[in-house]
């Protein structure tokens, strides 16, 4: 009996998987389906290079033609919900596709917290459209402004992706001479939160060398339409402002019977959920790992797609399950032309500096991206990239 597999979502985790599969499901008697809503693959660490130039797009899309084979069936839609008990994925347009075993890996959306006026006045990065709409509310506030009346460009949270935006913004404000002020908010009281105090100064150092404002230690407690609020300080008026302070699951998965957190699926560090038919991995998953779970990165989005179509071969064929074990091989950050390096790992190997910065933390950035992009699609597609990486 032709056993039906269905991978949802194309981020780092579904294209992973996708190859995955394909591989290790060649020989069987399988068919496979991808379900997207879009027809391609964002190298989503990437796209806050939008927000200074859009014209980066091409460079940091895949279509879903170059990752997966002809012989996988791809179908361009939104997912609505998954019915567990008629093992189906409902699609927008009251369409549906039938699976025996499915993998989610549809990603996440940005969490408010129940912040007053968050959700409604707040950008976000976690779409290609996004990046395009950062950058276009951007250059439309510049194109306003002046020297005595520069616009604020205020970014709530300070992990990766918000250092990352406020880069681009101070990168796009000096190669335009624009009037723009940048201002980086964290509710705790450094940036990075949990990161190595090493890693947190040098990168606070490079924030503040691209006049980068750091505001910290006073969480937001409600945004409107021109200012935000915070529990302790003055409101801060803003022209543009980009909330990336969390994530939470889709709203795909807000009435399945898989045990979850916040609409984060559960599952065992085989990647299996509740459901024993039904495999979790990349941000739409929590993934167990003993003390902690796998965080939610594309560095183990990758490692966990590499061992989930084995699983689901070893499901089909009634074997014990692989346990996956994530690595954390450092971390990479870029903040404007320049990078920062920390606990960077290479072949295996610790690279002997724990944090360093300037072209090598910036080459080895540029590497990751371009080996994932080779990875996925092809080596003359990651060497077209370099410049935009």
């Amino acid at each position: 009996m032709t056993e039906k597999v269905v991978v949802v979502g194309a981020g780092y985790a579904g294209a992973g998987a996708v190859q995955s599969l394909e591989d290790e499901l060649e020989h069987a008697d399988v068919e496979l389906t991808w379900i997207s809503e879009n027809n391609y693959h964002l190298v989503l660490h990437e796209a806050h290079r939008v927000i200074r130039d859009p014209r980066v797009e091409d460079d940091i899309t895949i279509p879903v033609g170059d990752i997966a084979s002809p012989s996988t069936r791809f179908v361009q839609a939104r997912v609505e919900s998954v019915d567990t008990d008629d093992q189906t994925v409902e699609l927008d347009g009251d369409d549906a596709v039938e699976y025996d075993y499915l993998v989610v890996g549809i990603g996440s959306q940005t969490a408010y917290y129940g912040i007053p006026g968050m959700e409604e006045n707040a950008l976000t990065l976690k779409s290609l459209d996004d990046a395009h709409e950062i950058h276009q509310q951007v250059k439309d506030a510049a194109s306003t402004a002046s020297r005595n009346d520069p616009a604020k460009v205020v970014i709530g949270g300070a992990g990766l992706s918000g250092i990352q935006s406020a880069g681009e913004v101070a990168e796009y404000r000096d190669e335009h001479r624009a009037p723009i002020d940048i201002y980086l908010v964290e509710a705790l009281e450094e940036i990075m939160p949990g990161q190595d105090s090493e890693l947190q100064g040098t990168v606070r150092r490079h924030l503040e060398e691209a006049d980068v404002e750091i505001l910290t230690d006073d969480p937001i407690t409600e945004a409107d339409e021109d200012a935000i609020h915070f529990d302790e300080g003055d409101p801060l008026d803003y022209d543009v402002f980009v909330w990336t302070g969390g994530i939470t699951g889709q709203d795909a998965l807000d009435d399945t019977d898989l045990d979850n957190e916040h609409n984060r699926v559960t599952s065992e560090s085989t990647f299996q959920t509740s459901d024993e038919n039904v495999f979790a991995i990349g941000d739409s998953a929590i993934i167990d790992q003993g003390e902690n779970p796998a965080p939610p990165t594309a560095q183990a989005a990758w490692q966990a797609a590499e061992v989930v179509g084995e699983n689901i071969a070893r499901a089909i064929n009634d074997q014990p399950l692989e346990t996956w074990s994530y690595e954390d091989k450092g971390t990479l950050i870029s903040i404007g032309e320049t990078a920062v390096a920390h606990d960077v790992q290479a072949g295996g190997v610790s690279v002997p500096f724990r944090t360093f910065n300037s072209y090598p933390a910036k080459f080895l950035k540029k590497a990751v991206a371009a080996r994932w992009i080779a990875d996925v699609s092809s080596l003359p597609r990651a060497l077209k990239a370099w410049d935009s990486l």
